[in-house]
């Protein structure tokens, strides 16, 4: 089974992409929380685990968490980005 990992720095407006934003600007959200990235990926149609203590490795000192996402093997990792950034920007509108 394949695991993708998405942090919030993937989706977050204030990073560059030399600072781990993996999405263009206009996907982009202020902040993106865990909780936010999880019901996205419910929304497409995986299974999302969020894992609060873990840390992005860009910022060690702070712990905003991760979503483990299963069952993309019919997606790319960059895809599956996208669309959970797409997501997101609807359900914050």
């Amino acid at each position: 089974m394949v695991e993708n990992v998405i942090w919030p720095a993937y989706l977050d407006a204030d990073r560059s992409r030399g600072e781990g934003r993996r999405v263009p600007e206009d996907l982009a959200v202020e902040e993106p929380t865990v909780e936010e990235i999880a019901k996205a990926v419910q929304q497409i149609g995986y299974d999302a685990t969020v894992e609060r203590e873990k840390a992005y490795s860009r910022e060690p000192w702070q712990r905003r968490g991760r979503v483990v996402v299963r069952g993309a093997e019919d997606s790319t990792k960059n895809d599956l980005v996208q669309a959970v950034a797409a997501y997101v920007v609807a359900i914050r509108e």
